[in-house]
This record gives C-alpha cells, structure tokens and sequence, in this order.
C-alpha cells in the first residue's frame, strides 16, 4: 500500500510517496481502508521534527485524522464488521491508504455526511468538546473567548458553544478572516491589537468563564484578564511561544485555573472513554444539522506537499483534506 513518508525534517517537498507493508489487526483491532485524511499543523509541525509521535507508531508517516471504511476484522472484534463507516483519530500513521486501530477507539460516521467531510470531524470538534466541556465544565448561558476563533478548532467551538446553549466570543488577526465566520455566527468579533482583549470581554460580558487558547505565551496575560472569577483558560495551542510570566497572587486571589491538553498522547483507555461519549452525545448533533464539519478544500491524496504548502500559507478558512480515490 502506498503512504506518505517524511525521512528528515523539512519543508513540504521533504514528504515523499511511498510503498508500505499491509498492517494486519490484532485480534480487538480493525483494518481501515482509508478513504480520506484530515489534515493538522500537527502534521506540519511534525514534518519539521519538532512533534514526534507517541511510542508505537512509525514516526515517518504523520496523520492524525481519518475517515474510512472497515476492511478486516480482528477475531475478537464484536461491534463492527467488513464495510462500516467509520472515522477517528490516531496518534500518526494516517497518510496512508490502510491502518489498523482499536474497534473501540472509532467513531461512527454521522449518517448523510461524504468521508471528506468525515474526515474534517475527529481532530477540531473531538478537542474543542473536550476542552470546552470535560475539561473547562462550560454550562449553558456562560461565556467562551475562543482566542483563535479562524482556526479548524476555532470554528467547531464556536458551533459546539452555540449547539449547546453557550455564548461565544471570537477573535482572529484580521476583520476579514472573522467576516469569513459569519454563517456560524458567534456573539462577539474581536480582533486582537485593536485594542485590549480583557477590556472588550469584560465590557460586554462581564468576564468569560472559559478562555480557549492556541496562541500560548504571547496571549497568557491577555487571557487571564479577560476572566472572571473561578474563570478557566483550556490551553490546547503554542502559536505564540512557549514561555510567559504569571502574576500568580492574581491566579490565587481570583481562583482561577489554567489547565492544559492534548489529545495526540491519550492513552488508549481515554480515547475509547472519549470516543464513546462522542457518538452517544455529538452524533446526534451532526445528523440533525446542529453541527456541520466545514472543509475548505479537498486534494487527492497524491497532493499531500501542495496541501501542507496550503495550510502554511495560511490562505485558508476550514479544514484540508487529502481524499484517497478508489
């Protein structure tokens, strides 16, 4: 099978097309054929060298997210068989035309939806739900700054907060890159160095309950202002740097909390946990409409280098997807 390989950091055209063994499934696993792959800055920053994937999955084929269709069956799987849609997240491996996953793991393909679509789910609505739900615990009638708003995992927050009874507030760079957002539609635009974040937030809302962040070092500050009160920053993102000072005597005198996650490195246990909290309470919501995965652009599968030249230029709103024609 064909897969696409990364033998040394670099720039896109680093990434080369290759020929794999067939992986075969052990005995709870199921084999994947693939037909679609969404693409993540995980994935650029992986080319790069600098996002090694977890133990146990062969570092030279990055991926995270797919969408597919089950071609084999390990003998103890009991709740999928030979043709079922499914989709999930993996943690690198998915640039390629099979793969091999825990039966339990998967998630089920929202009825209606192309595999294209499928595939822009997992990754952006799978970490904003947890962030903003498990993690973060916003309610109903609350407020979310979602510092990054543009981003794949911007955009399925803002629909997630709006599905479920949250208010939103987005910022981005750029009035443009908001105005692109306006059929999800959120309470609130900011764009940031217009002026002071916190100032806005607090003016209108009061204080958010929930900051998500991607931005990292650069926004900390600004994020912490912009809370209320036992307010919650969920960072998930390091766009901005890695390293920023915390008046911590004002964390303490507020109470708040600054927590932090991935998702690539869950273990197994937890995806599975996750996954089946997904389909029993987020898939009714794709097959009502209330939720809709927005794709931006879909490229074959043998134009992986001309995507991730894409998504680096940054000239696009919603996710990259790479589809495998069969």
């Amino acid at each position: 099978m064909r897969a696409w390989m990364i033998e040394q950091p670099g720039e896109a055209d680093v990434m080369k097309l290759g020929k794999i063994d067939q992986p075969r499934p052990g005995p709870e696993e199921v084999r994947i054929e693939v037909h679609a792959i969404g693409i993540n800055r995980a994935d650029i920053v992986q080319r790069r060298g600098f996002y090694p994937p977890p133990p146990g999955f062969d570092a030279r084929i990055p991926g995270l997210e797919y969408a597919g269709v089950v071609a084999e069956a390990g003998d103890r799987v009991q709740g999928l068989a030979a043709g079922d849609a499914v989709m999930g997240l993996v943690g690198g491996g998915a640039y390629a035309e099979q793969l091999v996953v825990h039966e339990r793991e998967t998630l089920s393909v929202p009825a209606g939806l192309t595999m294209t679509d499928a595939a822009a789910i997992p990754e952006a609505f799978m970490t904003a739900w947890r962030a903003l739900f498990l993690e973060a615990g916003l309610a109903s009638g609350q407020w979310c700054l979602v510092r990054g708003a543009t981003s794949g995992v911007g955009q399925a927050a803002l629909q997630l907060i709006r599905a479920l009874g949250a208010r939103s507030i987005a910022t981005s760079r750029r009035q443009e890159r908001l105005d692109m957002l306006s059929d999800i539609g959120f309470d609130l635009g900011l764009v940031d160095g217009d002026r002071g974040v916190a100032e806005a937030v607090h003016e209108h809302s009061g204080g958010a309950h929930v900051v998500l962040d991607f931005v990292g070092a650069a926004a900390l500050a600004d994020n912490l202002a912009s809370l209320r009160e036992d307010g919650t920053q969920v960072l998930i993102g390091l766009m901005g740097g890695r390293r920023a000072q915390i008046d911590l005597g004002a964390v303490l005198m507020r109470r708040l909390r600054l927590v932090a996650m991935t998702m690539r490195s869950l273990p197994l246990e937890r995806k599975i946990l996750l996954a089946r909290k997904f389909n029993d309470r987020l898939l009714p919501l794709f097959e009502g409409g209330r939720l809709a995965p927005r794709v931006d652009r879909v490229f074959d599968f043998e134009e992986a280098v001309e995507a991730h030249r894409l998504m680096e230029s940054g000239a696009h709103c919603g996710k990259l997807v790479l589809a495998v024609r069969k």
